[in-house]
Order: C-alpha cells, then sequence, then structure tokens
C-alpha cells in the first residue's frame, strides 16, 4: 500500500483520511507521492519528534486498511452458491433429499403452513449451520464449509432480513438514515448511492415520498420500500430474506427484479401463489422438516401469466378505489358479466 500515490489511496481507499490524520500527517500538497516518498521527505529531526519509525509506520497503514477492509466486509468472497444438506423434521426422520443448491440471482419461495418451520430453516442458514441445530441440517458456501466468520462476525453476516413489521424511532429523514447508513459504510460516492436508493423505493412504493419525509412518518408499504432498496444497494449480505412480502403494500415484482440484479440470493417466505410461482424453485416446508423442493414448470409459468392478469385488475381496482374514483366502466363490467374470462 505504501508504494501507491496517496491520491490513489486516498480514491481506492477513502477511510485511509482518518489514518494520515491520527498520525498528524498533512498529505493536501503530497497527492501526487507514494508514502514511502512522502515519508523521505520529513526530516530526521521531525520523525523523531513525532517517534516515528518508517518501517513500522507503513506496517501500520497496512494493517489498518486490512482490519477496515475486514470491518466493513468490502473484502467479502463472492458468494456463488449456497448449499442445504438434509437434517431432520420434527418427528427425528430424515429430509427426503439428497442436496438443495442455490445460485446467485436465483429466487427460492419458501412455502408451508404457520409455524411449520419455516423460521428454522432461515435460522439454519443464517447461522451457516454445522449439523449443531435442532434440524441437524448442514450449510455450505460455494460448495465447501463456511469461513467461521458467517457464523461470528459481527459485519460479514450471510443474511439479511426484512421482516413483516417495520417501524423507526429514529427523529430522522428518509435521506438522513439512509446517508447514515452509506457513511457508516464508508462508501465513495454517498450523494448518488443516496440518490439511487431514494429513487428505487418510490419506484416500490405505493404513493411516492419525499427525501426529507421522517422515517416515523412512513407508511409500513413506504418503510419497506426504503429498507428492500436500501438492502439492495447497501447491504453486504449475499443473501436476503424477505417475510411475507405480499403484505408490505409494494410492487411485488419490481422488489425481487431490483435484489436479483444485485446478484443476492432471495430466500423468500410467502403465502402468495403469484411469488411462489414466481421464484426459480419452492421448498415446501412440513413438520419441522423440508418435505419437498419443487422446480417451477413452463405450466406453471403460463398459470402464473393468467394470475399476474387477475392481479393487475385487482391492482387496477385499488388503484382507483385510493383515488376516490369508483368502479364503473369497462373493468367493472368484465367483473360482473365475464368473472371466468378473468386474466384470458
Amino acid at each position: 500500500m505504501s508504494e501507491l500515490k496517496l491520491g490513489e489511496l486516498l480514491e481506492k481507499y477513502p477511510f485511509v483520511s482518518d489514518f494520515f490524520e491520527s498520525s498528524g500527517f498533512c498529505i493536501d500538497s503530497s497527492l501526487s507521492l507514494t508514502f514511502s516518498e512522502f515519508l523521505d521527505n520529513i526530516s530526521q529531526e521531525e520523525l523523531e519528534d513525532k517517534a516515528i519509525d518508517k518501517k513500522e509506520i507503513k506496517n501500520r497503514l497496512d494493517t489498518f486498511i486490512e482490519q477496515m477492509l475486514q470491518f466493513l466486509g468490502d473484502k467479502r468472497e463472492n458468494i456463488e452458491s449456497l448449499t442445504i444438506f438434509p437434517g431432520h423434521n420434527k418427528s427425528g426422520e430424515k429430509e427426503r433429499f439428497q442436496k438443495l443448491d442455490i445460485f446467485s440471482s436465483q429466487i427460492v419461495s419458501i412455502v408451508g403452513a404457520t409455524g411449520s418451520g419455516k423460521s428454522r430453516l432461515l435460522a439454519d442458514i443464517e447461522w451457516a449451520a454445522q449439523n449443531d441445530t435442532p434440524t441437524g441440517r448442514t450449510i455450505y458456501i460455494n460448495g465447501r464449509k463456511p469461513d467461521p466468520k458467517w457464523r461470528y462476525s459481527t459485519n460479514n453476516k450471510l443474511v439479511a432480513q426484512l421482516s413483516q413489521n417495520m417501524n423507526f424511532v429514529m427523529d430522522l429523514t428518509a435521506r438522513e438514515f439512509i446517508t447514515m447508513h452509506a457513511e457508516s459504510r464508508m462508501i465513495e460516492d454517498i450523494e448518488a448511492t443516496v440518490e439511487k436508493i431514494l429513487k428505487e423505493a418510490n419506484k416500490l412504493a405505493g404513493e411516492n415520498f419525499a427525501p426529507e419525509t421522517a422515517v416515523t412518518a412512513l407508511s409500513g408499504g413506504q418503510s419497506r420500500a426504503l429498507m428492500i432498496a436500501d438492502t439492495a444497494v447497501l447491504s453486504s449480505s449475499p443473501i436476503v430474506l424477505i417475510d411475507e412480502i405480499e403484505n408490505a403494500g409494494i410492487d411485488r415484482k419490481k422488489a425481487l427484479d431490483l435484489l436479483v440484479s444485485q446478484d443476492k440470493i432471495v430466500l423468500m417466505a410467502t403465502h402468495d401463489p403469484l411469488l411462489a410461482l414466481m421464484a426459480d424453485r419452492r421448498i415446501v416446508i412440513k413438520n419441522g422438516g423440508i418435505d419437498k423442493i419443487i422446480e417451477t414448470t413452463a405450466e406453471e409459468k403460463e398459470v402464473l401469466v393468467q394470475l399476474n392478469s387477475i392481479d393487475e385488475i385487482m391492482q387496477e381496482a385499488r388503484k382507483r378505489l385510493r383515488a376516490g374514483m369508483t368502479l364503473e366502466g369497462e373493468l367493472c363490467q368484465e367483473v360482473i358479466h365475464n368473472p371466468h374470462s378473468l386474466g384470458e
């Protein structure tokens, strides 16, 4: 690192400015120099006054950058696959599959009755279980046993979760909230990133909100939209769990498209047939275990087209009612006189 020009070093690792400031170095007029050259220009007397050893300070810079990258999660591995090996259900019966591979940019839906064990599966994935959880499942990452950091690090979280209930208690505007998160991640272009997140959030929300709106004043759907956009753009977690997105009051398809576009694995617990069929596969949970793994077929995709058509009519009706309109005209006549043709 000490052989990079200081300007290049700051551009690549903006946080090193804190290191130079705490070390008492003013580098503003020396950005074209390497750190080694910068140190060579300091008199021996000044080095002695500051108790600086050139070799030691170079090593400290390298260590500082390494530790900050680990803290920020910027030296993260490229997660290409997640593999689930079978455990057992609540009755102790072995799960009936050999292994389940999930790849980046894939969507997998998790379906099952309330209390069936969906959350337990997600917890096994989050903690990279190694046959040491109540289900006895084992999780591999990129085809091998996971690095311990996925289990114990506070920054390299494997899973980012978006729950059904999202309540803000901070007295901040939406812009301030996202800016604070971006600053904590120490990204380079904070302003552009914040604008992107706010723009994407408004694409998902039922009704747009201004960047200066207090987060405590956001509706449930707007809050979920903001956090989905934030998770997609800023979160370093390679796997995203969304719990019952159908209850969020947001554009579900756009939300999934946004997450998948960021090369994340999306696990989605849902009761919505549209969302279940949008997924590449669905995991059926019964009695605490994985009962079936079903690939979405071409025929089911055709059914999805029909269901989407019906959903569009529902969305249009919802939109009109929200706007204070009546359901008169073609939409009303189609529903009343030919309900079985919906989606055809």
